[in-house]
């Protein structure tokens, strides 16, 4: 069991009825997104040719800080708020999709933005099977 689902178990209120396992998953895939994406912008600074990914540098930043507020985000269940919820959702969704999408352009030539890739596009399925279920 991971942290996340002990956590989760451990709220001392009723969670309602969220989906626990997609919270949990959404939660997972926006921290190792914004792992990756930092790492990934930080890889691409040490590339000989980083004048040519200055827009795979800021999507890498921008999609971080986006998925580590949503994480968090995610992870405060007192005073809920469904609106405020599906619109970090829906931010996290579309910066992921343009982050991946960045990546996807350098993945040939870089592994890091291979793997960087992925993580958005793990990251973007899971914010949309979650907003799916509110």
């Amino acid at each position: 069991m991971h942290v996340i689902d002990q956590m989760l178990d451990a709220y001392p209120k009723d969670l309602g009825s969220v989906d626990r396992a997609a919270l949990s998953k959404c939660i997972a895939a926006c921290r190792e997104c914004a792992q990756a994406c930092t790492a990934c912008a930080d890889a691409c600074l040490s590339e000989d040719m980083v004048s040519e990914l200055t827009k795979c540098i800021r999507s890498n930043l921008d999609c971080a800080d986006i998925c580590t507020t949503t994480g968090n985000v995610l992870s405060r269940h007192t005073g809920y708020d469904a609106n405020n919820t599906r619109a970090v959702l829906e931010a996290c969704q579309a910066a992921c999709k343009s982050c991946g999408d960045e990546c996807e352009r350098h993945a040939d030539m870089h592994d890091h933005c291979k793997v960087c890739a992925n993580a958005c596009r793990k990251c973007e399925q899971a914010c949309a099977d979650l907003i799916a279920t509110l």
